[in-house]
């Protein structure tokens, strides 16, 4: 069984900055990748930040240079940091765990809502 428990989402200007946390827990043994997904009103969930069990990093274009995605390997959390947030920043945030066949875990979002 394994849950992930996500913080830090909230109401913010534009311009400003948030730090995304989720803390994995469970039956975690090795971890192929984890992620950051968000989704807007009307549309489709979509990446905006990935890290591999090699450390490798994908942002989506949309958030290059505004977002960092990093991990505590011991404690099994994943953060994202945002800075410059726009108002198309604004969706629910989504945690995604994937481990060695499995199916991907996901955290039940956090709110990012960023004002003009």
């Amino acid at each position: 069984q394994v849950q992930l428990v996500e913080s830090g989402g909230g109401l913010v200007q534009a311009g400003g900055s948030l730090r995304l946390s989720c803390a994995a827990s469970g039956s975690i043994f090795s971890i192929n990748a984890m992620g950051w997904y968000r989704q807007a009103p009307g549309n489709q969930r979509e990446l905006v930040a990935g890290i591999t069990r090699a450390g490798a990093t994908n942002y989506a274009d949309s958030v290059k240079g505004r977002f960092t995605i990093s991990r505590e390997n011991a404690k099994n959390t994943l953060y994202l940091q945002m800075n410059s947030l726009k108002p198309e920043d604004t969706g629910v945030y989504y945690c995604n765990l994937w481990l060695p066949g499995r199916n991907p875990y996901w955290g039940q979002g956090t709110q990012v809502t960023v004002s003009s």
